[in-house]
């Protein structure tokens, strides 16, 4: 999950520099998609867990592309939502029917794949 390195891009290039020309990068990672304000995203933070080094989607795919790859995709395989809003709230100390429209859907779990060109 590259989302718990503290430098993405050191890891992105790092990868990108072991696999061979036309070789497959794949990971399951959580990414964020859209904007979501810094003080509800450490709220949801505790809700959902392991989502503090989350990447907004377009940031993610500008990180591979920076770091060398291509044929960039990402593949949503769970997308998080705002349900059970009064247990949240309990658990959190937080007004989850306020903040539902900020943050449901925007977070999930996803298959990143990207490929080192042959070149």
């Amino acid at each position: 999950m590259i989302n718990l390195s503290a430098d993405k891009d050191r890891v992105l290039a790092e990868a990108f520099r072991v696999l061979r020309p036309g070789g497959r990068f794949a990971v399951s990672d959580v990414v964020v998609r859209g904007e979501v304000p810094a003080g509800i995203r450490r709220s949801v933070e505790l809700w959902i867990g392991c989502v503090a080094g989350a990447l907004e989607e377009g940031e993610y795919r500008t990180k591979l592309a920076r770091a060398g790859f291509g044929a960039i995709e990402v593949e949503p395989t769970r997308v998080y939502r705002v349900e059970g809003r009064a247990r949240v709230s309990r658990r959190l100390r937080i007004d989850a029917e306020a903040i539902a429209p900020q943050v449901d859907g925007k977070f999930m779990s996803a298959f990143v794949r990207a490929r080192k060109p042959m070149r």
